[in-house]
C-alpha cells in the first residue's frame, strides 16, 4: 500500500478507541517516508505496531498517539489543541516525544513537517 502524497510504504496501525476522534477512524495508514496518516478501512491490512514505521517510535498506545500527532504536525495553527492532547497521551503512556521527533529527523527520509522547526514550537505549548 503506497502512500497517495510521495509514494511512500504505508503501515496500518489500529487506533485504541480513546484516540479515535482524532484518527477518523478505527485503522490508520502511516508513510514511512513522510509521517502522513490517512483514515484506512479496518480491513485493508493487518495492523502492525508503530515501530514498523521506524525503530525509533516506541511501541503501544503511546506510540499511536505519537504518530496520530505527527500527522498533524504540517498545520500548528489548525491543529494545535489535538497536537497537544495527543502528545500529552503519548508522554503519560511512557513516550518521550521530543527524543522520539530528534530521532524521527535523523531516521524519516521525508517528512511532511521540518521536524527540528517543529520541535521548537511543540516545547513552547507542550
Amino acid at each position: 500500500m503506497s502512500c497517495p502524497d510521495c509514494g511512500g510504504d504505508r503501515v496500518t496501525l489500529r487506533v485504541p478507541a480513546d484516540l479515535r476522534d482524532h484518527a477518523g477512524s478505527e485503522t490508520v495508514a502511516v508513510c514511512r517516508d513522510c509521517l502522513r496518516v490517512q483514515p484506512i478501512d479496518a480491513g485493508a491490512a493487518e495492523p502492525a505496531t508503530p515501530s514498523a514505521v521506524d525503530e525509533s517510535i516506541p511501541d503501544g498506545d503511546g506510540g499511536v498517539a505519537f504518530l496520530l500527532a505527527c500527522g498533524n504536525l504540517g498545520s500548528l495553527a489548525l491543529h494545535r489543541p489535538a497536537i497537544v492532547e495527543l502528545f500529552e497521551y503519548a508522554e503519560v503512556a511512557g513516550v518521550d516525544v521530543y527524543l522520539t521527533l530528534d530521532r524521527l529527523a535523523d531516521t524519516v527520509p521525508n517528512p511532511h513537517f521540518d521536524v527540528s522547526r517543529r520541535m521548537e514550537q511543540v516545547d513552547e505549548f507542550l
